[in-house]
């Protein structure tokens, strides 16, 4: 569904990406995790279009730059953008618009009611707190049903219940069909769904990490620190 083939992506001389090469199949979690500075977040940006790359990335067999990737594809950026002078409602039109979505208005109404923004509906974008702006942001991106979801650090700024939500919704896309890939530093938060994980260290991934490549009682947690801390941290081509 993603495909990453020999990505790098430079800054000048400052090689934020270095020949990355990433999968991740129809009801798969794959989890990003690594340092800051680790090349994340550039990863992301470049998987949804955001920025030019050498390489080559596609969404279920399409350019990511093509109209045809990108109606499949939502993504939830770690910084949520909202219009400051749109209303929570005026948002979801917005996408509902963008994406020409019919029938739309019920899904819309499930999505604020889970993240409890029902009495938010009227509220500008500029009103809302860093975590409610967070919440608009994820119902903004799963409106339109993708069959691909990118998250870049989707709990940060959540109140409990958010998180809780979240997390049930992230499992629900999983078990739905929907490929995920999710950045994050809070590894407690994906220890119960994911499926692969790709470690970062310095723009290259350094260990790519299964599930059922754990040993008995040993945690993701442990193989993080691991790579990031110990002395097992090749790179991986």
């Amino acid at each position: 569904m993603i495909e990453v083939q020999n990505m790098t992506k430079k800054y000048g001389k400052l090689v934020a990406n270095d020949n990355l090469n990433l999968s991740v199949g129809k009801g798969q979690l794959a989890v990003l995790l690594g340092p800051n500075g680790a090349g994340k977040s550039t990863l992301i940006k470049a998987v949804c279009g955001l920025l030019r790359f050498q390489g080559v990335i596609t969404i279920n067999g399409h350019d990511n730059h093509t109209v045809e990737a990108k109606r499949i594809l939502g993504y939830v950026p770690e910084f949520p953008v909202l219009y400051p002078m749109l209303t929570v409602s005026e948002h979801l039109e917005f996408i509902a618009k963008a994406y020409r979505l019919e029938a739309w208005e019920e899904r819309a109404e499930v999505l604020l009611r889970r993240f409890e923004l029902e009495d938010k509906k009227m509220k500008l974008g500029k009103e809302l707190s860093k975590g409610m702006q967070q919440k608009v942001s994820v119902c903004c991106a799963l409106l339109p049903q993708p069959q691909a979801v990118i998250m870049d650090e989707p709990l940060v700024g959540l109140d409990p219940h958010g998180i809780r939500e979240l997390k049930a919704v992230i499992a629900k896309l999983r078990d739905s069909g929907c490929a995920l890939i999710i950045s994050t530093h809070m590894i407690e938060s994906v220890e119960e769904d994911w499926d692969v994980t790709y470690i970062m260290v310095k723009g290259r991934i350094a260990r790519v990490c299964r599930r059922t490549d754990l040993a008995i009682g040993q945690s993701l947690e442990d193989v993080y620190f691991n790579i990031t801390e110990g002395k097992t941290g090749e790179a991986t081509p």
